[in-house]
């Protein structure tokens, strides 16, 4: 076992190996070089509150087995919102923070958390990974958006479990995008064929760039959308067009930049990454306030872009009952946490024990409100 400091200590082509391996695919968001341009760039680092500790599992020189990991300052960045816990930590004069964190800063989408050649030597890091965080001094450790098949395991070492909800967009093999409405209510259908409408009539057009298409302009001029959404909600953006810039020449084949033009002046975008299966829907911003063009952007032009390269799963991001209406589906996400101390721990199971009745009817509610027709069953 290693604890690296710095994820430059192992070759990206075999720490993708383990990706491609434990995925079927190069998840975009795992990959070496996008979760080590966080780090090199300042973004994800210890100066901004995220100290990689990364969990390794070798036999000789060969990576077995590894786990994103780090020292948490606050809860920022995460997506699965804990601060309730910190404040209550605080009232009783206990300290929350530092804590241990296994997740994919900034980026609240499924994926495996723990990288293995096989489920023996994924396994055999879970264990170590419990036990280091149970030896340490920190006040708990969470695993966020976690694939299914490795909650049993944190289940079994003791840790609560927790759901939470998403909204997806599946591709049941539409040939196009007038091929999806079709599958729609009459009523959303006539809605989203309006908003598309609004959209052209204001003189916008839309394109979606990827890989050698992808100009220095066009990142200095999404960091500048990027930039202006985060100050309109009073908060600080997390990444730096050093990050961009660098994810952007180092894996551009797996980035989808879409752009929206009125005339021959940019005015919007939105990124996505995606792979052979997935499109990750992350961030937006517009230069000035233009009617539907959130939509067209953020929902709309991926959908066709899924559509026309055959990907099944379109993630939009956390939150956004919104999509309801756009034909996204509720997705249940889940983490797992465990807490070091007992009756801290025994709270916190309580609450997800409630938290969990509660959800299942909030599940319930917003299927009753899916966009598709009576006739159609997803």
């Amino acid at each position: 076992m290693r604890v690296l400091s710095d994820l430059g200590q192992v070759s990206a082509v075999a720490w993708n190996e383990l990706v491609q391996g434990q995925c079927g695919r190069l998840h975009p968001l795992l990959r070496h070089e996008f979760l080590h341009a966080l780090h090199a760039t300042g973004c994800a680092s210890p100066a901004t509150g995220w100290e990689p500790q990364y969990l390794t599992l070798w036999r000789q020189q060969r990576l077995l087995a590894a786990v994103p990991l780090y020292v948490k300052h606050h809860s920022y960045g995460e997506y699965v919102f804990d601060w309730s816990w910190a404040e209550a930590y605080r009232r009783q004069g206990q300290h929350y923070y530092p804590k241990w964190l296994s997740a994919i800063p900034f980026s609240p989408v499924g994926a495996p958390k723990i990288l293995g050649s096989d489920d023996t030597a994924r396994l055999a890091l879970v264990q170590q990974l419990l036990r280091l965080v149970q030896s340490s001094p920190l006040s708990s450790w969470h695993g966020l958006f976690l694939a299914p098949d490795e909650m049993r395991w944190f289940e079994a070492l003791g840790c609560s479990l927790r759901r939470s909800v998403q909204f997806h967009w599946h591709n049941r093999a539409y040939t196009d995008f007038g091929h999806f409405l079709q599958q729609l209510s009459a009523a959303k259908r006539r809605k989203i064929r309006a908003e598309r409408r609004k959209v052209a009539q204001q003189g916008l057009r839309t394109e979606v760039l990827t890989g050698t298409d992808l100009q220095p302009w066009h990142w200095q001029f999404f960091v500048r959308c990027y930039e202006k959404t985060y100050h309109e909600h009073h908060s600080s953006p997390y990444l730096n067009l050093a990050f961009f810039e660098r994810i952007g020449q180092a894996m551009g084949e797996q980035i989808a930049l879409f752009m929206a033009y009125q005339g021959d002046s940019p005015v919007a975008s939105s990124l996505c990454l995606y792979d052979g299966h997935t499109l990750f829907g992350r961030y937006w911003g517009a230069l000035q306030a233009l009617d539907c063009l959130h939509f067209e952007l953020c929902y709309y032009a991926p959908i066709e872009f899924c559509i026309t390269r055959n990907l099944q799963l379109f993630e939009g991001g956390a939150q956004g009952e919104h999509k309801l209406a756009r034909g996204f589906e509720p997705s249940e996400m889940y983490s797992a946490h465990w807490l070091a101390h007992s009756g801290f721990a025994a709270a916190v199971e309580r609450f997800l024990g409630y938290e969990s009745v509660g959800l299942d009817g909030y599940l319930d509610e917003m299927r009753e409100h899916s966009a598709f027709s009576a006739r159609f069953e997803p």
